[in-house]
């Protein structure tokens, strides 16, 4: 039984006000390339690391034609620090509640063809964007999505992330991108063109997961979501157990959401059909078996059951260490496969109650609250 973490196998326009503060177009340094793209940060209370993600953007070889900063109502230096690294800020009149409410108040002000979003917590390889542009090969692609490793692999929380993206992006992910499906084009990281995001109006408010949703509504319109595993970034994963609570939190209900709003149209694509059946099977039906019949099997019949929490470990720990051999951090993985054992358990008990709430008592979650 796999019973991998869920986001293993996954992840109205306003007219934006101006900070008094406007940057006229930048010369590339070195003789770079720009590019017609338009990268949008959403950012609130961002001051202990704005800065390290503004300057991988700035120092990406392909250079990006604007940078825009949502500061959504931030109470620290987020702004001041932004305006000093000479990109654009804008402000919503008041905190727009999640980070798609603040991608959409830039939305209105972006005039190049494609829109890079990225969280305000995540860097980028230098490479990162030039290597997701070059996908945008077929006018169909609408949205190409990338490598994502923790940026901090420190605390058991970060170890069992780590250990999970090594295992996600290097086998599921690739499974999905050689059927061409991408389940998810990830929220902290992803290209898109613009007239896309028009189409659809921006970044969705109707569920948890609007990534998910961004990308299954694109495949229902018949278009392509790319995955480039050379274009790698870098976000800050929850560090304890009360941050990681929130985004699992978050990612299960998003989950279950985006199924019951998109049930009939993944119906009809074969492939997305198969995989969210099995990842409803494993995050269910398996959790289920892994948090309560192993243990009193274990129990009343045979210790011999307990086998059932490490029988599928071979494959969590072949790819891991076969990307971690790669990245030349072998040793690293190693360690961490105890923390990804810890964050199965955590996630199998978060996404049961997610499904109660959400199916039983009829209780959607509804306040987005970031996770770190």
């Amino acid at each position: 039984m796999l019973n991998t973490p869920l986001s293993s196998l996954l992840s109205t326009v306003v007219k934006p006000q101006l900070s008094d503060q406007k940057d006229t177009k930048r010369t590339p340094p070195n003789n770079r390339t720009t590019c017609p793209v338009t990268i949008i940060v959403p950012a609130y209370n961002e001051e202990d690391c704005i800065a390290d993600t503004i300057n991988s953007l700035l120092t990406q070889s392909l250079v990006a034609e604007e940078i825009i900063i949502i500061d959504d109502g931030s109470t620290d230096d987020t702004a001041e620090i932004c305006r000093s690294l000479g990109v654009t800020v804008i402000t919503p009149p008041e905190n727009t509640g999640s980070k798609a409410g603040a991608q959409n108040f830039a939305l209105s002000h972006i005039n190049t063809p494609f829109t890079l979003a990225i969280d305000a917590d995540t860097t980028l390889q230098h490479d990162a964007l030039e290597k997701l542009y070059a996908a945008m090969t077929e006018q169909e692609v609408v949205a190409v999505c990338g490598f994502v490793i923790p940026q901090r692999v420190k605390t058991l929380w970060e170890r069992g992330r780590y250990v999970e993206y090594l295992m996600a992006f290097t086998f599921y992910k690739e499974i999905q991108s050689y059927y061409e499906k991408p389940l998810i084009s990830s929220g902290c990281f992803s290209l898109f063109r613009t007239d896309y995001l028009n189409q659809i109006g921006g970044w969705s408010l109707r569920t948890m997961a609007e990534d998910m949703d961004l990308t299954w509504t694109a495949y229902q319109l018949g278009k392509k979501v790319r995955f480039v595993p050379d274009a790698i970034c870098y976000p800050i994963e929850p560090h304890n157990f009360h941050f990681m609570r929130k985004q699992l939190k978050r990612w299960a209900h998003g989950f279950i959401q985006n199924v019951k709003l998109h049930r009939k149209s993944i119906l009809r694509v074969p492939f997305l059909r198969s995989i969210v059946t099995v990842m409803c099977w494993d995050a269910s039906i398996a959790s289920i078996f892994y948090l309560t019949v192993i243990p009193i099997l274990s129990v009343v019949i045979s210790p011999l059951f307990l086998l059932g929490y490490i029988i599928d470990l071979p494959m969590v720990v072949v790819p891991t260490l076969v990307k971690a051999y790669e990245r030349g951090e072998t040793w690293k993985a190693l360690t961490s496969i105890p923390a990804f054992m810890v964050l199965r358990v955590v996630n199998s008990a978060i996404f049961l109650e997610a499904l109660f709430k959400e199916l039983v008592l009829k209780q959607p979650l509804t306040t987005y609250e970031k996770g770190h």
